[in-house]
């Protein structure tokens, strides 16, 4: 399993990462998303066949890139 905590700074509050959440998690693969809207981080946790260009594409799609 493949695990990344990246700096996302459009998130706010805890609806962000819930919409994050959400977005993220139904790829098939993702096994968790965890996020921390005070230190503007997400941590994701996959494997196969998600990758992480889907996940960071996914949340582009949210609107909410990773730095």
């Amino acid at each position: 399993m493949e695990s990344k905590t990246v700096n996302v700074p459009g998130i706010h509050c805890g609806h962000c990462v819930m919409n994050i959440k959400r977005e993220v998690g139904e790829l098939a693969g993702v096994k968790s998303v965890e996020g921390d809207p005070n230190a503007k981080q997400i941590t994701v946790q996959w494997e196969a066949p998600a990758t992480w260009e889907q996940i960071a594409a996914a949340m582009q799609d949210a609107g909410y890139p990773a730095a």
